[in-house]
């Protein structure tokens, strides 16, 4: 009899702490979330209320900790505050009205100010974008700042670190952010830590996960940025990191994968937009503003494009990187390019492409055919069917490669390119930061990487992906819920 009674206490205690469990899901969640995030999450609980409870308690908060998010105010004050001294150079004649508003909804969200007269050069070669950013580190005077989602020393990046130690040596200030996460979770972390502090390198995680220390966030943040200044006067910033092609992983070399990537080498006043993104992660990680630089000190560059440095992330209100690529779609008269290795949209980025190609304009997609992130790759594949159905063009890039450029372009006169993929987790998660780039000289090297990548790939075929295995749909709309979970 006594087990009797502790079985229906137990059973009891269980059912009370479930209905209060579902009653908070559904007054707590739903506040100020987007409903796919809410029904997400509010599904979550309600099949598995104990373990989506602790899921939530988890990775439920896309925040920052009250303290960073009180740092990350104060640098946005101070970005705002230096936008005229970073307001330099010609603009190009005839800017459209569009892009004018485009430009200011940018500067409103946090984005730094337009300047012209700058010089933009796109670096296709994996290698030779390690190698050019190397040979600008030896021609440093004063300072090198280095920021990289991923950051390794070994055999490709050589040549790289060589530099940075050259550097160190000829007392040349040498800075480098990475983020924790990502670089402890990979090989060759105690090696590449080991060798920047060797050669006497100012080097810092960026969003620490120290729990013991009082660093404490959601865990899956990370700083997703890559970029790397040269004494104010020559920037690099794309989709690339400082590691292999392989990112040294045994998976990756068994299957003998190759990630496909795109940089731009940036000179004239936008570097110091650039440099700006570098100063705020760097204050917000060491609470300091490194000495000996100035970013009111810039010359034109070797061209007369326009360029905004767009950073995103969660210390930001909004998602400043999906409202740029919302607004250049609306604004897209003839075709749309994009390039994503990760592409999960939400509502407002799918009624965007849906109702770009209703009224006339190409659309187009570049993604892997395969991919690394495996919930990712499923998830994303969950919306081939609509967008082809839509009739936007598809385009799988082939293996053992990975497509990791990230890219939009629209017409003929506009580009974006940067670290910020088309995904859930880069609008509201990452910290990214994206390059907007007005001149038609920009977009011409742009579509000569659009035409390889399109020629290199298989076009995907409505009639032959709706009859790919059943188990095949289930497992890409399953990943495609836990996608929201934001």
């Amino acid at each position: 009899m006594d087990w009797l009674i502790s079985s229906a206490f137990w059973i009891g205690a269980y059912t009370v702490v479930d209905i209060i469990v579902r009653v908070l899901a559904l007054i707590i969640i739903p506040r100020n979330r987007k409903p796919t995030s809410a029904m997400a999450w509010l599904l979550a609980i309600f099949l598995l209320p104990i373990p989506g409870l602790l899921l939530f308690l988890l990775i439920g908060n896309p925040r920052l900790p009250r303290k960073r998010r009180r740092m990350q105010t104060e640098i946005n004050a101070v970005l705002r505050e230096a936008n005229e001294s970073l307001e330099r150079g010609t603009l190009r004649p005839h800017e459209p009205a569009w892009f004018s508003a485009l430009v200011r909804m940018n500067r409103e969200l946090g984005a730094l100010p337009i300047s012209g007269d700058n010089g933009v050069r796109l670096i296709t070669g994996y290698q030779e974008s390690l190698d050019a950013m190397a040979e600008a580190i030896r021609r440093a005077q004063r300072y090198v700042h280095v920021e990289f989602y991923i950051f390794k020393s070994d055999s490709s990046t050589e040549n790289f670190f060589r530099a940075l130690e050259e550097a160190c040596a000829r007392g040349v200030e040498v800075r480098v952010l990475m983020d924790h996460w990502a670089n402890l979770s990979k090989p060759l972390h105690r090696r590449t830590r080991d060798r920047l502090t060797r050669m006497g390198a100012d080097w810092h995680y960026l969003l620490p996960l120290r729990p013991l220390g009082g660093r404490w966030q959601r865990p899956d943040l990370r700083n997703h940025r890559k970029l790397l200044v040269v004494d104010g006067e020559v920037a690099y910033l794309g989709s690339q990191n400082v590691t292999d092609a392989s990112y040294n992983v045994k998976a990756n070399i068994r299957r003998g994968l190759q990630w496909v990537d795109l940089m731009v080498r940036l000179d004239g006043p936008v570097v110091s937009s650039v440099d700006a993104v570098f100063l705020s992660d760097y204050y917000s990680e060491t609470g300091e503003t490194p000495a000996g630089v100035d970013l009111r000190e810039m010359d034109d560059g070797t061209g007369d494009l326009d360029c905004q440095v767009v950073p995103s992330g969660p210390g930001f209100e909004v998602e400043n990187n999906l409202r740029l690529f919302l607004g250049l779609m609306y604004a897209a008269q003839d075709k749309i390019i994009m390039i994503s290795p990760y592409f999960v949209p939400d509502e407002a980025l799918m009624l965007a492409v849906s109702a770009a190609v209703s009224r006339g304009v190409r659309v187009e997609l570049f993604v892997s055919e395969i991919s690394d992130q495996a919930m990712v790759f499923h998830a994303q594949r969950s919306y081939y069917e609509a967008l082809l159905k839509a009739g936007v063009k598809i385009y799988l890039f082939p293996p053992p490669y990975i497509l990791h450029t990230k890219t939009l372009s629209i017409d003929d006169e506009v580009a974006v390119i940067g670290s910020s993929n088309m995904d859930m987790r880069s609008f509201g998660l990452n910290f990214e930061v994206s390059l907007l780039v007005r001149g038609e000289e920009f977009v011409q090297q742009l579509r000569s990487v659009e035409d390889d990548y399109r020629a290199r790939s298989k076009r995907l075929d409505l009639v032959e992906w709706v009859r790919r295995p059943f188990w095949s749909q289930v497992l890409d709309n399953l990943a495609r819920l836990t996608s929201a979970l934001q």
